[in-house]
């Protein structure tokens, strides 16, 4: 088979946890920085994929295996939301405190109104997009881009935007080239993009 864009299944968990991780650390291998190497994927990347899966596409290597992922919510409020309604009494026997490698992650998850700043509010929608490394720099990056793109136009969704580690220069690189642009957010802690939702 050969290598596709398509919908998340839930049978793809697994590897989204697995992708969040060896991508985690601005870019980086994050695998062993915390008591589970499935917490970042508690906060990052399975609330996506569980409560708006049809805002999810994987990157599949013509195996059925995803190596890379795009999710998002085509509204930030109404995820913020659900998160706290849903997501947290979902998480609350696995995320617990105890370890203090955990205690910075855990305070966001447990703040996901975090999400919503003013200077943010004319993109309603965000973003998460992950490759593993040996699958970045083909174009499956784009691809990926373009199917979100899509999906939040025919969703009616206007805008969007995505927070990202100023370290990681080359993932900057990447969002300019696909036509972001960076939004001011003062003394937020990480690097905000936004761009329209207009075909790449």
């Amino acid at each position: 088979m050969p290598v596709a864009i398509r919908a998340y299944r839930s049978s793809d968990l697994d590897a989204i946890y697995d992708i969040c991780v060896r991508t985690g650390e601005a870019g980086g291998d994050a695998r062993g920085k915390y008591s589970s190497d499935r917490l970042l994927g508690d906060i990052w990347a399975a609330p996506y994929v569980i409560l708006e899966p049809e805002h999810a596409h994987v990157l599949d290597d013509g195996t059925g295996r995803p190596v890379g992922y795009i999710i998002g919510t085509a509204d930030t409020a109404t995820f913020v939301e659900r998160y706290r309604a849903e997501w947290l009494p979902a998480t609350a026997d696995r995320l617990v405190d105890g370890d203090p490698r955990d205690e910075e992650m855990l305070e966001l998850h447990r703040h996901p109104e975090r999400m919503l700043l003013p200077e943010l509010h004319d993109h309603p929608a965000h973003l998460h997009i992950d490759l593993l490394p040996e699958w970045q720099g083909k174009g499956q990056g784009r691809g990926l881009m373009a199917a979100f793109l899509t999906g939040l136009r025919a969703a009616g969704v206007p805008r969007v935007h995505l927070g990202m580690a100023p370290e990681n220069h080359g993932a900057h690189a990447f969002y300019q080239r696909l036509g972001f642009r960076d939004l001011p957010v003062p003394d937020a802690g990480a690097l905000f993009l936004g761009r329209d939702t207009s075909p790449l």
